[in-house]
């Protein structure tokens, strides 16, 4: 093995998903496989991760999906028990599960903003804190929180998804410091517009369907943010989350990484 394929790859490691099911998940979940690593795929669509984990299966790597609901500590808490349980340990844990939500913050009920900080903020949470209980007897580990492009940037009804991917980001750089003494490390995946079913749904019909004039609309205004005229694919999320699962990252901890195409630089 040379130096490259040491620092990045990640055999022998092992990773716990959340969100694995499809989108930017479901990238991380067999880009951090294909570099070795063993993988528990966790998510509220259980049949989906399930494909997913078959599929990794397939391909030679070594997974295994199991429901969760990242709102429920104690459901989070069985399924990283579930890593450790199976493969003896946990290197590596991706909090990427999350919900939408859209909507002027004037109009906002008190339900729907206990849904969403449920999952955004405390999933993240009980994400963290029962890795955090698995790493901290090996003494090393990394943790990798998903926020958004919405932190940098006031939009209009965005506000109550924006404000919980901000917590998502100060609860990940207060737990840095906190838990770098036990080598643990806590850093923060920014995406910008990456095409998921999460985006998906400014391009839908009421009844499903796909509004071909919007999605064409809504890609054409995605690009135009960006100096590179581009999109973000679920791939590009996933290298970054490599790198910061690997050791290449080592000296790493408490930052926030935007792969949004510069869509944020201040102009």
């Amino acid at each position: 093995m040379n130096e490259i394929q040491q620092a990045f790859g990640l055999g022998g490691r092992v990773a716990v998903v959340t969100g694995a099911a499809s989108g930017i998940g479901r990238s991380v979940a067999e880009v951090l496989a294909r570099a070795g690593a063993r993988v528990v795929l966790g998510d509220l669509d259980a049949a989906g991760a399930e494909e997913v984990a078959a599929a990794i299966r397939a391909a030679g790597g070594e997974a295994l999906a199991q429901r969760v609901d990242v709102s429920q500590r104690s459901e989070v808490e069985t399924l990283v028990e579930r890593a450790t349980g199976e493969w003896g340990g946990l290197d590596v844990m991706c909090n990427v599960a999350g919900i939408p939500a859209d909507g002027p913050l004037a109009e906002l009920g008190e339900d729907e903003f206990d849904r969403v900080v449920g999952v955004n903020v405390k999933g993240t949470l009980f994400g963290c804190q029962a890795a955090t209980a698995a790493m901290a007897s090996r003494g090393r580990g990394s943790i990798i929180n998903v926020a958004s492009a919405a932190i940098d940037l006031a939009v209009p009804n965005y506000g109550l998804y924006a404000l919980t991917k901000a917590a998502v980001t100060q609860l990940s750089q207060t737990l840095a410091v906190e838990v770098g003494p036990q080598g643990i490390r806590v850093n923060v995946l920014a995406p910008g517009i990456t095409l998921t079913n999460f985006t998906a749904r400014h391009s839908k019909n009421p009844d499903g369907s796909v509004d071909q004039e919007r999605y064409d609309g809504f890609i054409s205004a995605m690009q135009s943010r960006s100096p590179l005229g581009i999109v973000g694919e679920t791939i590009d999320q996933a290298w970054l989350v490599l790198y910061l699962a690997s050791d290449a990252s080592r000296y790493c901890t408490g930052q926030i990484w935007r792969a949004n195409g510069g869509a944020t630089i201040p102009h």
